[in-house]
């Protein structure tokens, strides 16, 4: 029998149906709630409202849970190599054997980007933050691909779509770095898989063949597979809004790399580089810090440490950390920036204060460490963050864009002037 709720509003009372998902989530579909009662909710940055059923992530803040189509971020980050998690996201099963095979060899064939988008890099100073590069250039990809703007094309023209954006946005990654270092470009090397290849194309020489670090390499997948999805975020919601509308998918991508780039959202690991730099500068007490964020009536606070979902540890922390230590110990880096860090991971750990708050080190503290130490630049880390939310972006466009959503159209409650004479 359907669960309900009753509304009472000015004697009259309103049934609305209660939906239960799979993992035992609740939630009250107030759908035709206006057409009912002439009413709206207000929910301020909608942290109650459910825009969406999906099938893609469930993640549990309470309980420290993150899965992808069942999967536990555990698992896929022990077992998996990122684009594996990528067909997964994108088209609900976890590729093995000949469609494993079949997925990397389509993405490799299409890694290159025209020739002509150089002329568009070219009109970029070096001081174009690597976000803007980012988002321009995808945006661009509908003047190279306008059969990609037709929201009605085929499956298998949406699917070539899919390829094409998660092969060539590695590459206008790695390009965008090269543009704000002044470097000259480098083309993917197809012999080497969806990491490594990024890794040449970022550090590598012309001149000279790169060396691969297998440790860097094991971390950076792990990265980019903690960072594939995280549910109805704010650059997720951007994607699917932007695509209700019918946009194309390189549109409605290019919109979540410009709500990533917001310092609230992708910008976090990049602010936990900053505040370490600060500490450095102010003399690198750490104790002092620690001091700060405790007090309340400071205005400091530790940047990396605790999160908005997460009410207890971090599950993409607990996975990350090994492989942050290990990476500070093969490349044997002296950065006392990265020592710090160190201090501040121990003190955050054993401190009751932090303790007890569960303010634990998160992924963005990790992922930024991780960053400086293999030499990725502050404004190159929204980039990365980018690169590893890219199936989560296309699998929410793909679930909407499926399921034949309506144009997002969220409402308001007017609060300005009553009609008056000009």
């Amino acid at each position: 029998m359907t669960k309900t709720a009753e509304l009472h509003i000015d004697g009259k009372v309103y049934e609305l149906p209660v939906l239960e998902g799979t993992e035992g989530e609740k939630a009250i579909d107030i759908s035709k709630l206006r057409a009912q009662t002439g009413h709206i909710t207000l929910d301020i940055g909608f942290k109650n409202t459910g825009s969406t059923k999906s099938s893609i992530t469930f993640l549990d803040g309470e309980q420290g849970i993150l899965r992808h189509r069942g999967y536990s971020i555990e698992d896929l980050c022990d077992k998996a190599d990122f684009l594996q998690v990528a067909h997964l996201l994108i088209y609900g099963e976890y590729p093995t054997g000949e469609t494993y095979d079949k997925f990397k060899n389509t993405i490799t064939y299409h890694t290159l980007v025209h020739e002509d988008m150089r002329k568009i890099f070219d009109g970029f100073p070096a001081s174009a933050h690597p976000m803007g590069v980012l988002s321009s250039l995808v945006t661009s990809l509908t003047a190279f691909y306008p059969e990609s703007l037709d929201p009605t094309t085929a499956p298998e023209g949406v699917d070539l779509t899919i390829v094409r954006l998660l092969a060539k946005l590695p590459t206008i990654a790695a390009w965008s770095y090269k543009n704000e270092m002044g470097h000259p470009l480098n083309y993917p090397n197809n012999n080497l898989d969806y990491v490594s290849n990024f890794l040449q194309m970022m550090f590598g020489l012309r001149t000279e063949t790169y060396e691969i670090n297998p440790i860097v390499r094991d971390a950076l997948n792990k990265l980019l597979i903690l960072h594939a999805d995280h549910e109805q975020n704010c650059s997720a919601a951007t994607v699917r809004v932007v695509g209700s509308s019918q946009a194309s998918l390189y549109a409605s991508v290019s919109a979540g790399i410009n709500a990533l780039w917001g310092r609230l959202h992708g910008g976090a690991n990049q602010a936990v580089i900053e505040m370490l730099e600060n500490i450095m500068e102010d003399g690198g007490d750490v104790e002092k810090y620690i001091a700060k964020a405790k007090d309340k009536n400071d205005p400091f606070r530790l940047m990396g440490f605790g999160h908005r979902v997460y009410k207890n540890f971090d599950p993409r922390a607990r996975i990350i950390k090994k492989s942050c230590d290990e990476v500070l110990e093969s490349l044997g880096i002296n950065d006392p920036t990265l020592e710090i860090a160190k201090k501040l991971e121990e003190a955050a750990l054993k401190d009751d204060y932090f303790v007890d708050r569960k303010l634990f080190p998160n992924v963005d503290f990790y992922s930024g460490i991780i960053y400086r130490a293999i030499g990725i630049p502050t404004e190159m880390f929204t980039v990365m963050f980018a690169l590893g939310r890219l199936p989560g972006w296309i699998a929410q466009w793909k679930e909407m864009r499926e399921e034949g959503q309506p144009i997002g159209r969220p409402r308001q409650l007017y609060v300005g002037e009553n009609h008056r004479p000009l």
